[in-house]
């Protein structure tokens, strides 16, 4: 919460992006037989998986295990998400008709999520627990196109040929965003964050044309709830200070743009990032050192979360994870000790308070 927030902190904090998820052998046990969908409907088994990587890895937060699709579900939106594919929309949305019937969801609707998120706050204790949502671009691209995409044609489609309803669709998708991060916020989560993973699909221009009003709308709504708002997107690196302008305490880099080059586009905000997950598939020696990079060009920002740059790959080793979270808190203390970290929310004090 400090590093967020652009405080001084005793060591860089760490979490991974779907870090309670498939790379964990005990994630896909408690799994067995259960869909994607009815486990994120489970608030025990939600708390369990939540909670498996926090004390496996020993990261400095937890991130709600979820969909981008449940609210959507709960919109009334016939979806599944397919293993091997993700979400499949039953019958997409593509015409006026079809966006006014996507109907705001309230608080009862997601009364899974809040009771969830009460569970893991009373285990976590000190740990922050980051509640997320997918942004309505994000979300908009799956209802559109029926699932996941790699050209976004009909999206785009809808955007360029008729920018009046695909505002009424992303203003829409905005409510129900915000709604959804409100009920988490309610209930103890500690931040948020917002994922875009597919805006890095369009230009900068375009994104401010079509998109940024509806992601403003969605974190400005959260302006005064106290919580930092991490606002994170796939293939971004033209877009993050647009992002930033969202309403974003923190923007996410993925692992294409260098953090220290990223911090000159943000203006001023904290960074989070940006590891390639891929990269843990190397040898120890090479993590080590692409970590360190990834600490040093960070020490540039106003703050600093240290991530990968997407999620956990599948067939990522755990012991790789634990070991990672363990480095980062070891050199950004020694980096402290030696005296080579600038000042800043970057700047380490051994034996200080601090959080993730």
């Amino acid at each position: 919460m400090r590093a967020c927030r652009g405080l001084d902190v005793p060591h860089t904090p760490v979490w991974f992006m779907r870090q309670a998820g498939r790379s964990l052998p005990e994630y896909r046990k408690i799994r067995e037989g259960v869909g994607m969908l009815e486990s994120c409907r489970r608030p025990e088994l939600v708390t369990e998986i939540t909670l498996q990587p926090v004390r496996r890895h020993g990261v400095d937060a937890a991130i709600l295990f979820s969909d981008i699709v449940v609210p959507l579900a709960a919109a009334g939106v016939d979806l599944d998400i397919v293993a091997g594919t993700g979400p499949v929309v039953a019958q997409p949305v593509r015409t006026a008709d079809a966006v006014d019937r996507l109907r705001v969801i309230t608080a009862d609707d997601v009364d899974f999520v809040a009771r969830a998120v009460r569970l893991l706050v009373a285990e976590l204790g000190d740990t922050p627990l980051i509640g997320f949502a997918g942004a309505p671009f994000t979300l908009a691209s799956y209802l559109i196109e029926g699932g996941p995409s790699r050209t976004y044609a009909r999206t785009k489609a809808m955007m360029y040929g008729d920018p009046e309803l695909w505002h009424r669709l992303l203003s829409r998708l905005a409510e129900i965003t915000l709604n959804f991060l409100r009920v988490q916020v309610s209930n103890g989560a500690s931040a948020v964050q917002l994922f875009d993973s597919w805006a890095g699909a369009l230009s900068e221009a375009d994104y401010r044309r079509y998109v940024l009003p509806h992601s403003t709308a969605v974190l400005s709504g959260l302006a005064g709830a106290g919580v930092p708002r991490i606002h994170f997107g796939v293939g971004t690196a033209m877009l993050l200070g647009a992002m930033g302008e969202a309403g974003a305490d923190v923007v996410g880099v993925d692992w294409r743009t260098p953090l220290d080059r990223a911090v000159a586009a943000v203006d001023g905000r904290a960074v989070q990032g940006n590891l390639d997950p891929a990269a843990l598939f190397a040898p120890w020696p090479v993590v080590a050192q692409e970590t360190q990079r990834v600490l040093a060009e960070g020490r540039a920002a106003r703050g600093h979360v240290f991530n990968l740059g997407h999620g956990v790959l599948p067939d990522t080793d755990p012991d790789v994870l634990t070991r990672l979270v363990e480095l980062v808190h070891r050199d950004s203390e020694t980096g402290a000790a030696a005296g080579v970290v600038s000042s800043g929310a970057h700047t380490r004090h051994p034996g200080g308070r601090g959080g993730a």
